[in-house]
């Protein structure tokens, strides 16, 4: 206990205050003094513990507080995460039911989404396999004075589960180049094959984050976190409630290489363009060539391995936060998209390029990019850009009935 005691003080200086009854004036003592070596055995190893889980989580706290007025997300997103000694694992269980860790991982933070690239000589071949699991995985004894050991004890929250079985007939091909070809799986998983074999070259995964921290620490390692639902706000005066006032910050980019990145306000549907179960946001249109963007750079996806790395054209990650209208994140995703060649020829006079579409989907809403490529300057421009959102998603957000 003398020990404890000892480190416990070298980290925390801590001292004792005894008020006196019959003044205003305290008397600090050392918490050296032999009265307070006289404790229950290890009970200065568990004080220690705490308190040094207390200063992380308090420190974590302390820097997820301030939020981007643009994007609605912590500012410190990735001081935090490095300050909660937090990284991100995959679990690979074939189906003998053995269990393959690939903790060595390259991270890619961006504005909105951190990306995570997994790869390795001696990952089994895919026949094999059955799941794939990813896991947030934080120190079980933070320190906040050193960076966190893998050797030391750990707990796992698990963000999601994957199924690998038929995994190339079942999941979306999202592009390929000379060595790779990709596949997506929802939410955010990006898995790369080499050609001709059907061996897993790498792992990719997009995490948006929104409730990152949370997903991938409070989680356990068989249940996910589940996110508190939103409280409605009821509003009997407004008759278009929860239909106006969305912001939409958009990032698009392939590794390295950001190809947009912009801020859209003031979004709005009307209530007759309401239908087939979602609202229409109309974030970039056709028929207005002034607010057409260029993409920055030749769009493609970047992988690497031990041996080889590539970059996989017309692929890239999207990242989509929508903040509602009192700025608080309303739908956030992080995905893997390809931009997909289009049989229809151009009907605007400013382009007459090929026409390439971008589109993605989930539960809560969909995304629709149309570009087009204007051969004169080697660029892509978004010339539409539209995003679907669910009305259930809409009602149980704002206590609406669309």
């Amino acid at each position: 206990s003398g020990i404890w005691l000892k480190i416990y003080s070298s980290c925390f200086q801590p001292k004792r205050t005894i008020w006196k009854m019959k003044s205003e004036q305290t008397e600090t003592v050392s918490l050296g003094c032999a009265a307070l070596r006289d404790r229950k055995p290890g009970y200065w190893k568990k004080e220690y513990i705490f308190k040094q889980i207390a200063a992380v989580k308090t420190r974590v706290m302390r820097l997820v507080k301030p939020v981007d007025p643009y994007t609605g997300l912590p500012c410190k997103n990735k001081e935090a995460m490095k300050a909660s000694g937090l990284s991100w694992i995959i679990v690979l269980k074939d189906k003998n039911g053995k269990e393959h860790v690939m903790e060595k991982a390259n991270l890619s933070f961006k504005d909105t989404s951190v990306t995570i690239l997994w790869y390795s000589t001696n990952l089994p071949c895919l026949d094999i396999l059955s799941t794939l699991k990813l896991f947030g995985v934080t120190p079980l004894l933070p320190d906040q004075s050193r960076a966190p050991s893998k050797n030391g004890p750990r707990r796992r929250s698990l963000i999601a589960e994957y199924h690998l079985a038929n995994l190339t007939e079942s999941s979306a091909a999202v592009g390929a180049d000379k060595l790779v070809q990709l596949f997506s799986l929802n939410p955010g998983l990006l898995v790369g094959l080499w050609k001709e074999k059907n061996e897993i070259a790498f792992v990719m995964a997009s995490l948006h984050y929104h409730q990152l921290l949370e997903r991938s620490t409070l989680g356990s390692a068989t249940v996910q976190y589940v996110l508190p639902p939103n409280k409605p706000v009821l509003d009997d005066v407004d008759p278009e409630y929860g239909l106006h006032d969305y912001s939409l910050h958009l990032d698009m980019h392939g590794g390295s290489c950001t190809y947009l990145c912009g801020t859209f306000k003031s979004l709005s549907c009307r209530k007759g363009d309401v239908e087939n179960g979602y609202l229409r946001l109309i974030v970039v249109s056709l028929k207005d060539n002034t607010k057409h963007l260029p993409l920055i750079g030749t769009v493609g996806l970047s992988w690497e391995t031990d041996v080889f790395k590539g970059n996989v054209k017309d692929c890239y990650v999207m990242d989509v936060t929508l903040l509602d209208e009192t700025g608080k994140p309303f739908w956030c995703f992080s995905a893997p998209v390809y931009m997909e060649l289009s049989s229809r020829a151009s009907s605007l006079y400013d382009y007459m390029g090929h026409i390439y579409t971008t589109d993605y989907a989930d539960s809560e809403g969909k995304v629709c990019v149309e570009l087009e490529w204007l051969e004169e300057t080697k660029e892509y421009f978004i010339v539409n850009l539209v995003l679907y959102i669910s009305t259930k998603k809409v009602n149980n957000w704002y206590g609406t009935n669309y």
